[in-house]
């Protein structure tokens, strides 16, 4: 197996040897068990002549190819979400164009579900409720004139104007009662986001839950599940048992997700989750063992990917973008690593080394040899063995 030369945390370099790629096994066309969805990034056009940190520029062809790879694996599109970096790069206007995009390039019947928030308001102390109202409906009806589904984004305005936890009933029942199919809500933790800490009305994520939760309650039919993104497995399993009558729950959560999937006896979560798009391939196959009531081959191709899963968003975690779209890169499915707002900074050269690291133990380098070429050309230019 190809061989190469890896800096060391404390100092020094190693000979990494690589593994074999993954046995998954393959979908054959059989539903999963459970709802899929992958939030998925965004590849961004190198050659563009624009100011990165200021300007988006996409490239759609790379960008769209992602999508259709996921959709083969049998895995839903989450689009324009935290993981194509909204709110981190990229603008409303580009994820409109992106939405539609993804909308008229979907296969019949393959799941695709849109964000929908308030990213174009710009966050300040004259922003007032009917503001964000405002907001929320102009992109909740971009959405579904594009012919997407949507996902109820969290809104860094609203956490920044309201006043409690009846601003929050009162923002999201506006909306509830206006769309046209029933919504995911997402409610992304603060160390997604730290604008978006005190949600709900309440720094207490229990307390916070309650609000939720009676929200819910009151607006069910316009709701088909919320996503939980506060990396607490116990939360999630809390809040889950109490959800309202054919409300589902969409776990967030990129350190547990292989058990809060699995289930127990009194449930299970469905799945909506950034690391689906770094670990397509070994999700997609272990879905499919779990479809097939193999729950030990289930266990065993996602064991080595939660180590990857919980470096990849690690503190902060709000940065865990970067590394999902090294791991595309690693595979080949773009020929560059340059991110949206010049986001492939974010993390440094010894974290993303061990991405490499963890990815080939969990079987997730696809070409180990190609993966070995494009590693080493990123180290030359970061001054290793160059």
């Amino acid at each position: 197996m190809p061989t190469i030369t890896l800096p060391l945390a404390g100092g020094g370099l190693e000979n990494y040897v690589t593994g074999e790629p993954g046995n998954f096994p393959q979908p054959d066309g059989t539903p999963f068990s459970r709802v899929a969805y992958a939030a998925v990034h965004v590849v961004a056009d190198p050659l563009a002549d624009v100011d990165p940190w200021l300007e988006v520029a996409i490239d759609w062809e790379a960008t769209l190819a992602y999508r259709q790879h996921l959709w083969a694996l049998g895995l839903g599109v989450a689009e324009a979400m935290d993981t194509a970096q909204r709110g981190m790069g990229l603008d409303w206007p580009t994820s409109l164009e992106l939405i539609k995009q993804s909308v008229a390039s979907a296969p019949a019947g393959a799941l695709l579900a849109c964000g929908a928030g308030t990213d174009h308001l710009e966050v300040g102390p004259a922003v007032t409720l009917d503001d964000v109202i405002a907001a929320y409906e102009e992109q909740c009806a971009a959405v579904e004139a594009a012919g997407g589904r949507i996902i109820l984004m969290a809104s860094r305005a609203l956490a920044a104007c309201a006043h409690g936890p009846d601003d929050y009933a009162a923002v999201y029942g506006r909306i509830l009662g206006q769309v046209r199919e029933p919504v995911l809500i997402h409610w992304l933790g603060e160390m997604f986001d730290p604008a978006l800490a005190g949600y709900w009305g309440h720094d207490d994520h229990t307390w916070a839950m309650d609000v939720c939760l009676d929200v819910m309650a009151d607006h069910a039919a316009k709701i088909d599940g919320i996503k939980v993104s506060l990396l607490d497995d116990q939360k999630e399993i809390a809040m889950r048992r109490r959800l309202p009558q054919g409300v589902r729950m969409y776990t967030g959560d990129d350190f547990n997700f292989a058990e809060l999937i699995a289930g127990d006896e009194l449930g299970h979560s469905e799945a909506l989750l950034g690391i689906f798009d770094a670990i397509a391939p070994a999700a997609a196959g272990a879905l499919t063992a779990l479809a097939a009531s193999n729950r030990t081959r289930y266990d065993e191709i996602l064991a080595p990917t939660v180590p990857l899963s919980r470096h990849i968003f690690g503190v902060p975690t709000r940065f865990y973008k970067t590394g999902v779209v090294f791991m595309a890169y690693l595979n080949g499915h773009q020929d560059h690593f340059v991110m949206v707002g010049g986001q492939q900074s974010a993390r440094s050269l010894l974290h993303l080394c061990e991405i490499f690291r963890l990815a080939d133990r969990a079987g997730l380098l696809a070409d180990p040899e190609a993966a070995c070429g494009r590693m080493q050309l990123f180290l030359a230019l970061n001054g290793v063995g160059g």
